[in-house]
């Protein structure tokens, strides 16, 4: 079986039509997220957690390798089986989720973690692609017969796994669901007037169960009223990082030499780009982020040749999900957004974001061969 999976004519075919420069760009994150690693979190493990230097980044290290096998393996299947595995995917992580209240581990006041012993799973980071893809199958599904069905079905599956993630709570990872629904939804043609409905359908939703759970919002709300006005909450991880950030300047103060690693407990997950801005400068961080944006760049231009939609659909979901959370990370570490907790794909430390994006990326190089 694995000989019928695997076989010269196959992988040669695989090489021919695979988006090499996509490919390249994915590996080149993955990398740089693995160099990185290693420059953020040696003296997390060193000093202040007792441990071997490099323990956190041999972590890093073996699942970003795991992460680029799943990545090839998922862009190397056959696009009939992976359409076939959407659904089953997306209810199984789904389960996930809903399994997290109950068999949840809490950390700092938030219950996001499942504990699988060797590390713990966040299953939001898995559903997100799924979603996606899900969405999108949905859409599609109706695009012969009463497309506004669609619709209401997507909106229904978002609004459970708001609920979930709000009961976390998860505020960062609700926004960026959120927005990249709105996204597909628009790509697929909805009227704009549905989608100002639909806004302001959120909106009261939001507004009710701010209400109905004041417990569960107080986190939020506290997040929220900290970033309109500092002087009202603790403001000391934002305003270490933006200081980071100026400090670091064009250029850098030099691997190792940064200080936010230091005093910022999350700074290798939440804050990894005010880390690599403060000791390699923003040339090397505005690089980082024209990898992201060539990768959108290159999706946009295949959807535009490409007469599939639900291959449209989901590229152009997959990337408006890539890009947003890329923002919403930056957005936080330069102040401009409340504090979320968001990681940045491929590069941050965790084995859950690293999985999650290896799928993403895996999915994207299986749309994007070419066939034709």
């Amino acid at each position: 079986m694995l000989e019928t999976f695997i076989n010269s004519e196959k992988l040669n075919d695989y090489w021919r039509n695979i988006d090499k420069k996509i490919l390249f760009c994915f590996l080149t994150l993955f990398f740089l997220g693995i160099f990185f690693s290693f420059s953020s979190t040696s003296s997390l493990a060193g000093e202040r957690l007792n441990k071997d230097f490099y323990f956190f980044f041999s972590k890093h290290l073996v699942f970003s390798l795991l992460a680029i096998s799943l990545m090839i393996t998922i862009s190397y299947v056959d696009i009939s089986i992976l359409k076939k595995s959407i659904i089953p995917l997306f209810l199984f992580s789904f389960i996930l989720l809903i399994l997290v209240p109950i068999l949840g581990i809490e950390v700092k006041g938030a219950k996001r973690w499942i504990d699988l012993f060797f590390f713990r799973l966040q299953p939001i980071e898995i559903i997100k692609p799924f979603f996606v893809l899900t969405t999108a199958t949905i859409i599609c599904s109706f695009k012969n017969k009463n497309v506004n069905h669609s619709y209401l079905i997507s909106l229904c599956l978002l609004s459970l796994i708001i609920v979930l993630l709000l009961n976390q709570p998860d505020i960062g990872q609700s926004i960026l669901l959120i927005t990249t629904w709105i996204s597909i939804v628009f790509i697929s043609g909805i009227k704009i007037s549905y989608i100002i409905l639909l806004i302001i359908f959120l909106t009261l939703s939001s507004i009710l169960l701010f209400f109905l759970f004041p417990s569960k919002f107080s986190y939020i709300f506290l997040r929220l009223t900290t970033f309109m006005d500092p002087s009202k909450g603790d403001s000391f991880q934002t305003d270490k990082a933006l200081a980071a950030i100026k400090q670091g300047g064009l250029k850098g103060q030099g691997m190792g030499e940064g200080i936010l690693k230091e005093s910022v407990p999350e700074a290798h997950t939440d804050y990894i780009i005010a880390v690599i801005t403060e000791e390699f400068g923003s040339f090397v961080s505005i690089g980082v982020i024209t990898i992201f944006l060539y990768i959108s760049y290159k999706i946009i231009k295949i959807c535009i040749n490409n007469s599939d939609d639900l291959t449209k659909i989901s590229l152009c979901g997959l990337s408006s999900l890539l890009i947003f959370q890329t923002f919403i990370h930056i957005g936080v570490n330069t102040s401009l957004l409340p504090t979320t907790g968001m990681t940045l794909p491929f590069l941050s430390y965790g084995g859950s974001s690293l999985i999650g994006s290896s799928i993403l990326a895996g999915v994207i190089l299986n749309l994007t061969k070419n066939r034709y």
